[in-house]
Formats: structure tokens, C-alpha cells, sequence
């Protein structure tokens, strides 16, 4: 398998984690220090975004991607995805589409998402 096969894989295996709140997939594949812009400007860490999984704040109800552009340099995979997004958080409606940029970098040949940022469009 390549590497662009690699990251379509691991963006896959992200999307389906996050939509069943899967926090062991979730884990596996966000990095330690991993920051993560929010639509309002808030920077999350990897800790904060599991919370949002183990508290049930977070609940996906369908999560579609389209139009993914991967960029690959050297170690590192810069992802930018559409999504469309439908989900409740602290018992709001989240209903939309977003751009979506994620930063992957290898680390002993696992792939992990080391930064990224969402914005509604």
C-alpha cells in the first residue's frame, strides 16, 4: 500500500471513529499533542476531544466526505476534506458542511493526526 492509499485509509478509519465515538480507534490515531482549531477559534487538545466522546456530549448522527485533496511531504499528509456534518453537541444541532485540514505525520509507521482545523463554509 502507498502512502496517499495510507492516508485514505487512516481519514476512513478516523470519519467512522468519530461518527460511533469509538475512543480507542480515536486514540490510536490522534497524536498526544495534537491541537485542533474549532469553527468558533477555540484550539482543543487530544484529551478535550476525547472528552467530548466518553462524556456523550458529542453525538454523530451522519458525517459524509467529499472532495479530499491529500498533499504528501515527506513524512507528513496535509488532508483537506469536505464534510458534510450531522450531529448534536451539549444537546445543540450541528447541521452543516465544513473544511476540514488535518496534519498527518508517521511516527515508528503509524500514521497520526498531529493538527488540524474546521471551518464552516
Amino acid at each position: 500500500m502507498n502512502t496517499r492509499e495510507q492516508i485514505v485509509l487512516n481519514e476512513d478509519r478516523l470519519l467512522t471513529a468519530i461518527k460511533h465515538g469509538d475512543i480507542e480507534e480515536l486514540d490510536l490515531l490522534l497524536h498526544e499533542d495534537l491541537l485542533f482549531n474549532l469553527p468558533n477559534g477555540v484550539t482543543i487538545t487530544k484529551a478535550m476531544d476525547l472528552e467530548t466522546y466518553t462524556s456523550g456530549n458529542l453525538v454523530v448522527n451522519s458525517i459524509l466526505p467529499a472532495e479530499q485533496q491529500i498533499n504528501l511531504i515527506n513524512d507528513i499528509a496535509v488532508v483537506s476534506v469536505k464534510i458534510e456534518l450531522k450531529a448534536v453537541y451539549n444537546s445543540q444541532s450541528i447541521e452543516g458542511i465544513f473544511r476540514y485540514l488535518r496534519v498527518w505525520k508517521v511516527f515508528d509507521q503509524e500514521w497520526k493526526v498531529i493538527a488540524g482545523s474546521c471551518v464552516a463554509i
